[in-house]
C-alpha cells in the first residue's frame, strides 16, 4: 500500500513539473515583445539604426531621421500595420541591442554573414553593396589592397569590413594596422589628414559624405567583395522573418522598392 501510494504522489509531482514547464515556455513565448503579433498588438515596431550612415540612414535638416534604410523600413512597418520606431546606436552596439530586445528589427545595412546567422534571423537581402579601397585624392602607394602590407587601414568598429580585414585579408597580404571608428564621417577625416593610408566602403555610402565635407579622396582599383544587406531579427523569431520577406516581395513586385532605391542612389536596382 505504501509503495503503490509513493508511486502516485511520484507520478503527480512529475506531472505538475511538466504542466508548469510548459506553461512557462507559453508565458514565455507569449510575453516575448518581439514577436510579430506584440508588434501588432501595440502597433508599432523598433528599428534599430546607425544614424550616421548616409544615404542609408542619417538625421536629416528637419531633425528627422531619413535615408533608403529609413525608406525601407517605414514601408515595412506600413505593411505590417505598425509605425516605425528608429533608434539610434552606434554599429558595435546594434547587435547585442537586438539580441537583449532593445529593437524589434535592425535595418541599417547588417552584412548578411555566417558569424551572424548563428546569432540572428535575416530576411532576404535587400541590397548588393560593393565595397572598394578608398584613398586620399594624392596617394599613389595604395592601389588595391596588395598595398595594405605595413599601412594603417581605417574601417568601421564591429562591421563585416572590419572581420574581412582582420579574418581574411591581412593573413593574404601581410600585416597592416587596423584603426576603427564609430562611423565613416570620423573615419573619413583622418584618412583625409592623413592620419590614416586607407579604408574600405562603398561608394554609395561614401559619395554624400564627400560632397559634403569636401574631402579629397577617392576609390581605386576594382570592388574587393559584395556584400548583401538585410533585415536582421531576433534568433527564432520566423514569424516575424515571414511577414517582412512577403512586405519585400510585395514591394519589388509593385515598383514600390525600385522608386525608394532610385531616390536615393539615382540609377535603378541592378537585376537579382
Amino acid at each position: 500500500m505504501m509503495m503503490k501510494k509513493s508511486k502516485f504522489l511520484l507520478s503527480l509531482v512529475a506531472a505538475v513539473v511538466l504542466l508548469l514547464a510548459a506553461c512557462g515556455n507559453n508565458t514565455s513565448k507569449k510575453n516575448d515583445k518581439n514577436t510579430l503579433q506584440a508588434i501588432q498588438d501595440k502597433g508599432e515596431i523598433t528599428v534599430g539604426i546607425m544614424g550616421t550612415y548616409a544615404p542609408y540612414n542619417f538625421m536629416n535638416k528637419e531633425k528627422a531621421y531619413d535615408g533608403f534604410d529609413v525608406d525601407i523600413a517605414k514601408e515595412l512597418a506600413k505593411r505590417l500595420g505598425v509605425e516605425a520606431n528608429f533608434v539610434a546606436q552606434e554599429f558595435s552596439g546594434l547587435i547585442p541591442g537586438l539580441q537583449k530586445g532593445k529593437f524589434d528589427m535592425l535595418v541599417s545595412q547588417v552584412t548578411i554573414t555566417e558569424d551572424r546567422q548563428k546569432q540572428l534571423d535575416f530576411t532576404q537581402p535587400y541590397i548588393t553593396n560593393d565595397v572598394k579601397v578608398i584613398v586620399k585624392e594624392d596617394n599613389t602607394t595604395v592601389r588595391s589592397v596588395e598595398d595594405f602590407k605595413g599601412k594603417k587601414i581605417a574601417v568601421g568598429l564591429g562591421t563585416n569590413d572590419e572581420a574581412f580585414l582582420r579574418n581574411d585579408l591581412m593573413s593574404k597580404v601581410g600585416d597592416f594596422q587596423i584603426n576603427t571608428y564609430d562611423d565613416v564621417i570620423t573615419t573619413l577625416k583622418d584618412l583625409d589628414a592623413g592620419r590614416v593610408d586607407a579604408t574600405i566602403n562603398n561608394a554609395y555610402a561614401l559619395k554624400p559624405i564627400v560632397e559634403e565635407n569636401g574631402f579629397k579622396v577617392k576609390a581605386v582599383g576594382a570592388p574587393i567583395k559584395s556584400d548583401q544587406a538585410a533585415v536582421a531579427v531576433k534568433k527564432g523569431n520566423t514569424d516575424l522573418v515571414a511577414a517582412l520577406n512577403k512586405a519585400l516581395d510585395e514591394m519589388k513586385q509593385d515598383g514600390t522598392y525600385k522608386e525608394i532605391f532610385v531616390k536615393w542612389f539615382d540609377e535603378e536596382p541592378k537585376a537579382e
